[in-house]
């Protein structure tokens, strides 16, 4: 039995092409953001637990 695909036009492929690359820049901008949060407001922690018993 053949398989079948649907045929895509070459313009349809240059449209999903632009929109993977708006989403591709999207989704950068959004993890600079996310990475200077991280920066500026949270401190890594080696263990949690070993750090909540010094504080007490």
């Amino acid at each position: 039995m053949p398989e079948y695909r649907l045929k895509t036009p070459a313009l349809a492929r240059k449209v999903v092409g632009l929109y993977r690359k708006i989403e591709q820049g999207t989704v950068l901008a959004y993890k600079k953001i996310e990475d200077r949060f991280v920066d500026a407001f949270l401190e890594k922690v080696e263990n949690a637990a070993q750090k909540e018993d010094e504080e007490a």
